[in-house]
C-alpha cells in the first residue's frame, strides 16, 4: 500500500515543545530518525525474554535505564527461578553495569495502586547499587505511564537496544499467544478468572532511535523539579533509607549507526502535562501534546483503514478525531480490538469505563455504520483476554506502539511515550504488524486465541 513517507510525521515545530532536546540531533524541522529496525514483540512473554537476554549480557561500563508505571521486584522474566526483575538487574549490577530507574511513586494501595510495591522495588535495587527514583512529578491524580527500557553497551553501540510499548515489569503481564495468563497473576474483574489472560505489545528498537529513547529518560532524570512536593513522602523515604539523591548520568554517547538492510523511520511521540504555577518540567514547561498532535495529523492522511488495539477508547471528545476522519474520507474503515470487560469490579471503577466506551462507540457507529467493526478476544477455553495493547495502524503505512490509550487522560494528563514507525524500505512493516496481530486473534498461530465479536458488530 502506498504512503510510506515521512509526511505522516510531525515536524519539530508541530511537536510544539521548544524546550526539549529530543529533536536537537536532526537538521532543520526534522523530528525523527531513519535507518532503524523496529521489531514488534507480541505479548509479555516475548518482551520479557528479549529484555532478559539484553540485560544478561550487560556488564562493566554498560548503562541500563528503565521506567515503570507498575513494578514488582519478584516478577519473573522467564519461567526459570532467578529471572525475577530484582535478580536479573542485581546480577547486571554485580557485573559492573550502571542501573537507573524512574518508577512512578504511585497513589496509595487503598485506591488499588502500587505505592508499597514500588517502595520495595526501589529499596531492593538500591541495596544492590542501583539508583532508583520514585517519581511523583505529575498533576494531582496523574501518573507517569511511560514504559521504556534502554541498554547501551560501552564501546559497542551496534548492540544498543531500546524497548518502548505498553508492558510494565510487573505481575500479570507475562502471557503468550495461548493466553493462559501470567503464572504470577494480577487480579482483574471476575470475568477474567484466577489467572487473567493478557494481550500486549512492546517494540524492540535498534539504530539511531535508541539515543532518542535514552534522551526521553535523561530529560526526566536530569530535570530540576523535586520528585515530590509532599514533605511526608520525603520523611518516609528518609526513614526507609530510600536515597532520593539522583546521581548524575554519564555523558550521553553518540547515536548508534543505522542498521544495515533496514530503514524504519521512527518518531517518538509524548504526552507531558502542564504541571501548574511554580511546578513545571524543565524540558516541557508548558507540557507536550505530541501524542495527540501526531495521531490527529496521521488520521487526517488515512484513506482506507484505521486498525486500533486499545485498553479504553473512551469518551465523546476523543471519538471526535475518529468520527471526523470517517466523515472526511468515505472510503475509510475502522476496526478495533478492545477488552470485552473492564479490568476492575465495582461500580466506581467499572461504570465510568463502560459509559465512556459506549459514548465513543455510539458516536462512531452513528457516523459510519457500515464501516465500523469492534471485537473482543477469548482464549480457547472461552475466558476473555484483557486487551492492554496500545497499537494503531493507518493504511498499512504508519503504525504506533506505545503506552498511550485512545482517551483524554493519555493525550493530556499522564506522561506517555509512543513510537510511530514508517517503513522507508520495502514499506511492509505496518502491514506485517497488523497481519501478525490478526493471525493471533484469528487463531492462525499455533496456540493462539479466536476473537469474539462484541457490540457493535460489523455490517459490511
Amino acid at each position: 500500500m502506498s504512503g510510506a513517507d515521512v509526511d505522516w510525521f510531525l515536524t519539530a515545530a508541530e511537536r510544539d515543545n521548544p524546550a526539549t532536546r529530543i529533536d536537537a540531533a536532526y537538521d532543520g524541522d526534522r523530528a525523527w530518525s531513519c535507518g532503524n529496525l523496529a521489531e514488534p514483540l507480541i505479548d509479555g512473554a516475548a518482551y520479557f525474554r528479549a529484555l532478559y537476554d539484553a540485560i544478561e549480557v550487560a556488564g562493566a561500563g554498560d548503562l541500563i535505564l528503565f521506567t515503570d508505571w507498575q513494578g514488582n521486584p519478584g516478577e519473573r522474566l522467564t519461567d526459570d527461578p532467578g529471572s525475577e526483575v530484582v535478580e536479573v538487574l542485581g546480577r547486571a549490577l554485580a557485573r559492573g553495569a550502571d542501573v537507573r530507574g524512574l518508577v512512578w511513586r504511585s497513589h496509595t494501595g487503598l485506591l488499588g495502586y502500587s505505592a508499597e510495591e514500588h517502595q520495595e522495588l526501589g529499596q531492593l535495587l538500591q541495596e544492590r547499587g542501583a539508583d532508583i527514583q520514585l517519581d511523583m512529578r505529575v498533576r494531582r491524580g496523574g501518573a507517569h505511564h511511560q514504559k521504556l527500557a534502554v541498554i547501551r553497551y560501552a564501546g559497542d553501540p551496534g548492540r544498543d537496544v531500546a524497548f518502548v510499548g505498553g508492558i510494565d515489569l510487573c505481575h500479570g503481564r507475562r502471557d503468550d499467544a495461548r493466553h493462559l495468563g501470567d503464572p504470577q497473576a494480577e487480579p482483574l474483574s471476575e470475568e477474567y478468572g484466577e489467572r487473567p489472560p493478557w494481550h500486549d505489545v512492546q517494540l524492540r528498537l535498534r539504530g539511531p532511535v535508541v539515543r532518542d529513547v535514552e534522551t526521553v529518560f535523561r530529560e526526566r532524570w536530569e530535570d530540576s523539579t523535586p520528585l515530590t512536593r509532599s514533605p511526608l513522602r520525603r520523611l518516609r523515604d528518609r526513614a526507609s533509607d530510600l536515597d532520593d539523591e539522583r546521581r548524575p548520568l554519564p555523558p550521553q554517547g553518540p547515536a548508534p549507526d543505522p542498521v544495515t538492510g533496514h530503514d524504519h523511520a521512527v518518531q517518538l511521540l509524548r504526552t507531558y502535562p502542564r504541571l501548574g504555577p511554580g511546578w513545571s518540567y524543565d524540558f516541557a514547561p508548558d507540557g507536550e501534546r505530541s501524542v495527540a498532535r501526531g495521531y490527529t495529523k496521521a488520521l487526517h492522511r488515512a484513506r482506507s483503514l484505521v486498525y486500533l488495539e486499545d485498553q479504553f477508547l473512551w469518551g465523546e471528545q476523543m471519538s471526535d478525531v475518529l468520527a471526523g476522519a470517517l466523515v472526511e474520507h468515505p472510503g475509510l474503515h475502522f476496526v478495533a480490538v478492545l477488552p470485552l470487560f473492564p479490568d476492575q469490579d465495582g461500580w466506581f471503577r467499572r461504570d465510568p469505563q463502560v459509559l465512556g466506551r459506549m459514548r465513543a462507540l455510539r458516536r462512531l457507529v452513528a457516523t459510519a455504520p457500515e464501516r465500523v467493526a469492534v471485537y473482543g478476544l477469548e482464549n480457547r477455553a472461552g475466558t476473555p483476554v484483557y486487551v492492554h495493547a496500545k497499537v494503531c495502524v493507518l493504511d498499512d503505512a504508519w503504525a504506533t506502539v506505545g503506552s498511550d490509550n485512545f482517551c483524554r487522560r493519555s493525550w493530556t494528563n499522564d506522561s506517555e511515550l509512543s513510537a510511530a514507525v514508517v517503513d522507508l524500505g520495502d514499506g511492509s512493516y505496518a502491514r506485517r504488524l497488523r497481519l501478525r496481530l490478526a493471525a493471533e486473534h484469528l487463531d492462525r498461530l499455533e496456540g493462539s486465541c479466536p476473537p469474539t465479536p462484541t457490540w457493535p458488530t460489523s455490517r459490511r
